[in-house]
């Protein structure tokens, strides 16, 4: 199966630092925050990957190549403008293929382990499902939570089957999705993901997961910080 990692945004709240690097690039632990997704990608078996870029782009082909020294192979979908997720993967589609594909934040970092993803990807295209996603805790940042999680389905607000015990969670920003879920989006035009994912949700065409392990949406130079001292610490007792 193949992989898109989104790496085209402008990462403003990571001023100044994102003024002259692309915000994939910003490192943690010794290693590039995309760097971290490329290689626990290839561990899993998921080696085909793509990478969408806007801002300072050049910089991540130039660092990344072709992905050989990853033992991945990275091709690239460039924007000359942000397309916002479901835009930017749309743009890309014709990259990657019509089987059931993963896609990935760059700049969160988790420790998901994304050797299941391949057989979930193969049960999206039995179950009729347009798509799963890993949910995590909320975090003090986004109290308020995406999508409320019953069992293995997301289910909208207001369906009755709720109960008190189905928490309401952050999307972590790893998913699958089918290809026929971007199908009707043009290439090259800006179109946010949100709004797919609740049409799909009300028609009950999503499942997911709770990963109740490290995540940690690198949005802020403070949460940058925190998570390299995080890693050096850990790595460092390894």
């Amino acid at each position: 199966m193949k992989a898109m990692i989104l790496a085209a945004g402008r990462g403003e709240r990571m001023r100044p630092l994102t003024d002259h690097t692309p915000k994939p690039l910003l490192e943690v632990g010794g290693k590039a925050l995309i760097v971290w997704h490329i290689e626990k990608l290839v561990a899993a078996g998921i080696t085909e990957l793509v990478i969408n870029h806007a801002h300072l782009g050049a910089q991540l082909e130039s660092v990344l190549g072709d992905g050989s020294r990853f033992g991945a192979q990275i091709q690239y979908s460039p924007e000359t403008r942000a397309l916002e997720t479901a835009g930017g993967i749309a743009n890309a589609l014709h990259m990657l293929g019509e089987q059931p594909f993963a896609v990935i934040n760059g700049d969160i970092y988790c420790d998901y382990d994304f050797s299941s993803l391949p057989e979930r990807a193969a049960r999206l295209q039995v179950d009729g499902d347009m798509a799963h996603l890993v949910l995590v805790n909320n975090p003090e940042h986004h109290p308020q939570g995406d999508f409320h999680l019953h069992a293995t389905r997301l289910l909208a607000t207001s369906d009755q089957r709720l109960t008190t015990n189905d928490s309401l969670l952050t999307f972590s920003g790893i998913g699958l999705y089918h290809p026929a879920l971007f199908g009707h989006i043009a290439r090259g035009s800006v179109a946010p993901l949100a709004p797919l994912l609740r049409e799909q949700i009300a028609l009950g065409k999503i499942c997911g997961e709770h990963h109740t392990g490290l995540w940690i949406d690198v949005g802020t130079p403070q949460r940058l910080m925190e998570l390299d001292l995080q890693l050096r610490t850990t790595h460092a007792h390894v």
